[in-house]
């Protein structure tokens, strides 16, 4: 039984980070960035979003969570090492020449407006 518990939970918590980074890509496209891609994976870990705006590829870390705080608390170290490998590995892919490269962070919280965190982490 709790098996079956802890499988409706995992598909929830899917579900809500599918939907996040939907309102995560429609933000960024009001804010007139160009979506590239959504959810790649490499063998370093995921991306989120891979976003342009003008000469600036940005990688997206999104973060659904009730609060500002939580979000905040939910970027950690870790998980940012592990965008900021696979980003490496997927820039040459995006990136052309006089790119520069960031890795921005969007909390998404239930009725307010995503909250878009710019230039975690930047190269290039």
């Amino acid at each position: 039984m709790a098996d079956r518990r802890d499988s409706a939970a995992r598909r929830a918590s899917e579900r809500k980070g599918r939907f996040a980074e939907l309102a995560a890509a429609w933000f960024l496209r009001a804010k007139g960035y160009r979506i590239l891609a959504r959810r790649v994976r490499t063998a370093a870990g995921e991306i989120d979003l891979v976003a342009r705006k003008g000469d600036t590829l940005v990688f997206c870390e999104v973060k659904a969570r009730a609060s500002l705080d939580s979000g905040l608390f939910a970027l950690q170290s870790s998980a940012l090492r592990r965008v900021e490998a696979a980003s490496r590995l997927l820039a040459p892919r995006y990136a052309g020449v006089g790119t520069v490269t960031r890795i921005d962070a969007i909390v998404v919280r239930p009725w307010a407006l995503p909250v878009h965190m710019i230039a975690i982490r930047r190269e290039g």
